[in-house]
């Protein structure tokens, strides 16, 4: 990667989070479009891709994003599940508009629509689930940019992310280097000192696994209570000895009766209870 001027180089912290993430791990098949983007074939017949240019086209992508003034006017958008929570916290990161899940129809062409937008700059996850808004923002002349694996089809695709888009670190990886490469050029965080924003907060998290850690960090709250000191008698009988510094030194206050009221036995004393509710 030394061909690329100082700006444009990757660090290596980077380039080993690519390589861990499976970034660089293509498909069995290749589109034509997306043949220069591929280093080479393996012996199982993966393509693998060329991160060199995956690098390249991201820098392209984040200075596409800062061009636009006003940063509500970026949407991202996934339909894919592995990438919604990816595009929520790129949207929050960078101020740009996220569409998570289903895309609605007629989102960009039709004004009478409550959820009507109309954004200067659309960034997707998979050109093949996410084929409808490709359809409508070329209908408005909206660039777009993709995150493209090498069976992805380019068709109205102005820039392409080569890159693992099938992955959940993949994908988590990819949106935060983005993200982090925008505030670079925005001058909001220096280049120089790490961003503070870990990367796990883009990766997808299953529902059930969520719960099922909730449920087990409930657990263990409950579990963890706390000792008392109460003491069992040797021997048994009840003469169970208090914890120590609660009323050790305290005097049992004596109980007095309310004035007009006599808590004698009432079958005894004919003046309890029962003599006052008969008056």
């Amino acid at each position: 990667m030394s061909q690329f001027p100082a700006a444009l180089n990757p660090k290596e912290d980077d380039v080993l989070k690519m390589l861990a993430s499976n970034v660089h791990i293509g498909s069995k098949n290749v589109d034509p479009a997306m043949l220069r983007y591929v280093w080479k074939r393996r012996a199982d017949g993966v393509f693998l891709i060329n991160l060199a240019k995956t690098w390249e086209k991201l820098v392209l992508a984040a200075r596409l994003i800062v061009a636009i003034e006003n940063p509500a006017d970026v949407c991202v958008t996934s339909a894919r599940p592995w990438g919604q929570r990816a595009v929520l916290k790129f949207a929050s990161y960078t101020g740009a508009q996220a569409i998570s899940g289903r895309f609605t129809p007629g989102t960009f062409t039709n004004q009478i629509q409550e959820k009507f937008m109309e954004p200067r700059l659309l960034i997707l996850t998979d050109p093949r689930t996410d084929h409808q808004p490709i359809r409508e923002s070329s209908y408005v002349n909206i660039p777009t940019i993709a995150l493209c694996n090498t069976e992805s089809p380019t068709r109205h695709v102005d820039v392409v992310i080569p890159c693992n888009n099938i992955g959940k670190h993949s994908i988590g990886l990819m949106y935060w280097l983005l993200a982090r490469e925008v505030l670079y050029l925005r001058k909001q965080i220096l280049r120089p000192s790490p961003w503070n924003v870990m990367v796990d907060l883009f990766f997808y998290r299953d529902p059930d696994e969520q719960e099922k850690e909730e449920a087990e960090r409930t657990f263990e709250n409950a579990g963890a209570v706390v000792e008392s000191n109460w003491e069992v008698p040797q021997g048994g009988g009840d003469n169970w000895v208090a914890p120590s510094g609660q009323w050790a030194d305290a005097e049992t206050p004596a109980i007095v009766p309310a004035t007009g009221e006599n808590w004698d036995n009432p079958i005894l004393n004919t003046s309890g209870w029962e003599g006052q509710s008969a008056q």
